[in-house]
Parts: structure tokens; C-alpha cells; sequence
């Protein structure tokens, strides 16, 4: 923690610790067990491999409460509705003894373990300082094993844009993205009908119709057979050069060098999601397209003012352009889910599969800076068009999965690290709740997922989006050796946002014939 930013002794929450019916999740264990195979379950491959010291990560999520946090009614959401999955409520059986593998064991949640209320100085300065700063300590420290690995904390402080702060603390191997989304669904509602469910965007899939019913179908099907072929085997070949030998170049933004004790830091930002969806519509292309292609020009900005400066012992002797910069973005590969499959995701036996089912692609990022800030929309559409018509993340997914099963678990965590290792960054964005929502009885102000190796060695900048009503957040896990200030990268969004919005209404007046 920064100094002058202090946090006391944990204090006990309003709540009795003896009161059993709120502060512990009914999840059906006896103390005495019966059948011991029925409250036990094998880890996963993905949920094996992020225990290995190289990969062990936690996430992250920042919730920012439009409302002072009531503890009582919060423990109560979530003996209520965490008792239904199984995965919050079993500690983690690592020995191996008498033959038994890895798995996760069924036990009794005291939820005085996991929500925790600290005492903050309330001589504090800067509490949105404050803020990453406790997020980043919290994504630094080890879980006890002795019990479920998720805790809750809360804020008692009111910063700039929320009422509360709240941090939903989870070991990686509980689950991905998509499945903390559906967890978050699951325990929220609709701010304006408590007795629905948050709804989210889902894609809309274009249909090609023919117009003669002729040959030519058939032709545009043998034609896109042949594109997903192909892209898949550029995708995979590139991934597995990566994995031996291909490494992006040495910049200010990568040493190429492990340093597990160099610092590091969280820093998050919101910005308006209006603003990337008004590009969007004026360019025809997606959020994501948008995204990826102003994470392209930040990188681009960022690299060109730190060369200029000289900052950080930046020299430049080369041609930017020739830069080799790529990103590993983590994909979700279940199929087209609804809203009702992530709320059903929670439950046994739900199609909708839960934990880490995600495989990854290399996206690559060209380093140049151009006249007009649209141009990497364009650019990142080309990118993103080839990796949506490719196999590339569910060969990943199937690859690293099947590997952990027939391999050594060693090997492949060798080639998980040799692909995050040989590139730049990490890249996810999550799609969130498109209304305001409740999340416990309490609205939620906003949402910001970060998440960093805990023991791990982490890239030089990791990068987390998610999107919640009107807002998008950027959050950014930085080693600090490599970007001593994170802040100018999220500057570097507002404004590369402000100028693609400008550059985008332009266009649109000059579409019209206005100007």
C-alpha cells in the first residue's frame, strides 16, 4: 500500500458470528459425511493448470455501489443463492495421498470468513488512489486453502463516483469470465423490476440468403470453408511458433526478461460507452471492433510519446512500423448463450457449461500513427473478421485441455507460459449488464474486472474491459519496472476516444453533405 494510506485491524461486521442462519451457506454437508465421493469432485484441466506457479492467477472485480452497503442484507444474498454452486462452497484438496487426485471438497461456508469489512483510516486522502492500491494488494496475496477460494470486501468510503467500494476476490480456477457474469446475474436484478433478471446484448447473427436459390450458395459456402481453413492454420501455425520461438520485440512496453519481484500496480478507468458506440454505428463495425482497434492507437501513442521522451531508457533506432506487437486475447468457445443460460449456468447440470472454458487468439497491433484516428477501427474490423471465420481459439481450448489429461501437467503450463511470455499484453472484455442492476440488494454504480498472476509472471500490461450501462471500464495490471505510470495509458484512452468520436462525427457530417 501506498504510504499515508493506511488500513487497520479488520473489524467485525454487524452481523453475531454466532447467528448460523446468516453468516453460513446451507449447502447440504453433514458433519458426519456419508458418502464422501458425493461432496467431492476432480479439478478441471484448466482449473489444474491455474495452480501452477507460473499460472496461479486471482481475479479482481471492482464494484462500485450507487448506495451505502448494508453487510447483513449482502451475507444474506449470498447464503441464499452461493449455496446452489458448488464451487463457492468447496475448499481445494491439493494431496495426492492414497492415490487421489486434485479436487474440490464440499464444506461448511462461514461467510464471516469471506466477507470482510476492513477499518479504513478516516484520515485517508485520495480514495480513488486508495482504491487501487487496496485492489492491487488484494490481487498480490495468497488464498488460505482451508477454505473456498472467494472473499468479498467492502469499503466504507465514498469516492468520486460511487457510495461504496466493494471487491469480489476469486481464484482463477473457479471460474472465467463469462462465468463470474453469470454468478454476478445470478445474485443481481433490475433496478427498475426486482423481479427480473439483468439483461445483456446478444450478438446478432447475419444470414445470408440466396437470391436465385442457385449455385451461388454454394459457392459463397465452399468460399468461407476455404477462409476458415485457411485462417485457422495461419492462426494455429502462428500460435505455435509463438509458443518456441517467435517473440514480439523488446520494447517499453515488454523487457523479454522474467522479474517476479518487480512491481506492480492496477490502475482502472470508466469512459462512455456511448462515445465507442457512436463509432461503431458510423463505421458499420462492432464494440469489440472499436475496442481493439483504440487499445491499437492508445499502444501506438503511448510507444511514440515514451520514444520521444526518452522516458524509461526508451532509445529508438528503428522503424516503428516494423515493430512485432501482439496481444493474447482470451475468447469464450461455448456456443450462442441467452440470458437465461448464464443465470441457469450457476446450476447442476445446466447446458450452459460453468468454469474456464475459454481458448485464446494472437491479435497483432500495428504500431503507427495515423492521420486519421478511424483508421485503426478499420484496420482492427480486418483483424477481427479473419479470427471470427477461424478455429483458432477452440484449438487452443481443446489443445491445452486434452493436454493436461494425456501430458504432463508441466509441459503445458511450459506452453501456456511460452505464448504469454513471447507477446506483449493480455487482452479480455467482458460484455456486462445493459441496465442498471441491484447486485444483493444494493445498485451497482459500476463494474471493473482486473486480475494479475498471483505467483505467478505476468506480462508487462494486462488489460480488462467490461461494459455496464453507459459506461465502459479499462482497467490495466502494469509491471511497473515497464510503465512506472499506468495513468498516462488510461489519459491515453479518454483521449484516443475523444478523437475517434470527433473524427466519427465528422465523417458523418461529411456523409450528409453537411459540411
Amino acid at each position: 500500500m501506498e504510504k499515508g494510506l493506511r488500513i487497520r485491524t479488520r473489524a467485525p461486521t454487524t452481523t453475531k458470528r454466532g447467528s448460523e442462519q446468516g453468516n453460513t451457506i446451507d449447502n447440504g454437508v453433514q458433519d458426519h459425511q456419508d458418502d464422501e465421493m458425493e461432496h467431492e469432485e476432480p479439478l478441471s484441466p484448466f482449473a489444474r493448470l491455474y495452480h501452477t506457479p507460473c499460472l496461479n492467477a486471482c481475479i479482481v472485480v471492482i464494484l462500485g455501489f450507487a448506495t451505502t452497503v448494508d453487510v447483513d442484507v449482502l451475507k444474506a444474498h449470498f447464503a441464499k443463492y452461493l449455496g446452489q454452486h458448488r464451487r463457492f462452497s468447496s475448499k481445494l484438496e491439493l494431496d495426492t495421498e492414497n492415490g487421489k487426485k486434485p479436487r474440490w471438497v464440499l464444506t461448511k461456508v462461514n461467510l464471516d470468513d469471506h466477507v470482510i469489512v476492513p477499518d479504513v483510516d478516516p484520515d485517508t486522502k485520495n480514495l480513488d488512489r486508495f482504491i487501487e492500491d487496496y485492489a492491487t494488494d488484494l490481487s498480490s496475496r495468497p488464498f488460505d486453502l482451508s477454505k473456498p477460494l472467494w472473499e468479498f470486501h467492502v469499503l466504507r468510503i465514498k469516492p468520486s463516483n460511487a457510495e461504496a467500494i466493494g471487491f469480489f476476490r476469486v481464484h482463477h480456477s473457479l471460474g472465467d469470465g463469462m462465468s463470474l457474469v453469470a454468478l454476478t446475474l445470478s445474485l443481481s436484478r433490475k433496478s427498475s423490476n426486482p423481479d427480473e433478471f439483468p439483461s445483456i446484448p446478444t450478438p446478432i447473427r447475419k444470414i445470408r440468403k440466396s437470391e436465385d436459390g442457385g449455385p451461388y450458395r454454394y459457392l459463397v459456402a465452399i468460399w468461407s470453408m476455404l477462409q476458415l481453413i485457411w485462417n485457422t492454420l495461419v492462426g494455429c501455425t502462428l500460435l505455435l511458433a509463438t509458443i518456441f520461438f517467435l517473440k514480439d520485440t523488446v520494447t517499453p512496453l515488454r523487457s523479454g526478461k522474467v522479474d517476479e519481484h518487480s512491481p506492480k500496480r492496477i490502475a482502472y478507468r470508466l469512459v462512455s460507452l456511448d462515445d465507442i458506440k457512436f463509432v461503431k454505428n458510423e463505421m458499420n463495425t462492432t464494440v469489440n471492433d472499436v475496442i481493439v482497434g483504440l487499445t491499437n492507437a492508445v499502444l501506438s501513442r503511448y510507444l511514440h510519446d515514451v520514444y520521444e521522451e526518452g522516458s524509461v531508457g526508451a532509445k529508438r533506432d528503428f522503424d516503428m512500423k516494423k515493430l512485432r506487437l501482439r496481444g493474447v486475447v482470451a475468447v469464450n468457445v461455448r456456443e450462442a448463450i441467452t440470458i437465461q443460460d448464464l443465470v441457469d449456468m450457476v446450476e447442476k447440470g445446466s447446458q450452459c457449461k460453468w468454469g474456464n472454458v475459454a481458448g485464446c487468439i494472437l491479435i497483432p497491433f500495428h504500431v503507427n500513427t495515423e492521420k486519421d484516428p478511424l483508421e485503426y477501427v478499420r484496420k482492427a474490423k480486418l483483424v477481427i473478421d479473419k479470427k471470427k471465420l477461424s478455429l483458432e481459439a477452440k484449438f487452443s481450448y481443446y489443445v491445452l485441455a486434452g493436454g493436461v489429461k494425456i501430458l504432463a501437467l508441466k509441459l503445458i503450463e511450459a506452453i501456456m507460459y511460452g505464448v504469454i511470455q513471447n507477446t506483449t499484453l493480455m487482452f479480455s472484455n467482458v460484455v456486462g449488464p445493459i441496465e442498471e442492476i441491484d447486485f444483493c440488494g444494493h445498485r451497482l454504480a459500476y463494474i471493473a474486472p482486473t486480475g494479475r498472476n498471483a505467483s505467478g509472471h505476468p506480462p508487462g500490461l494486462v488489460l480488462h474491459f467490461m461494459s455496464y450501462m453507459d459506461k465502459m471500464s479499462v482497467a490495466v495490471f502494469v509491471n511497473q519496472d515497464l510503465i512506472p505510470n499506468p495513468h498516462k495509458l488510461l489519459d491515453e484512452f479518454e483521449q484516443s476516444l475523444e478523437l475517434m468520436k470527433k473524427a466519427a462525427v465528422q465523417r458523418k457530417l461529411n456523409r450528409k453533405g453537411l459540411f
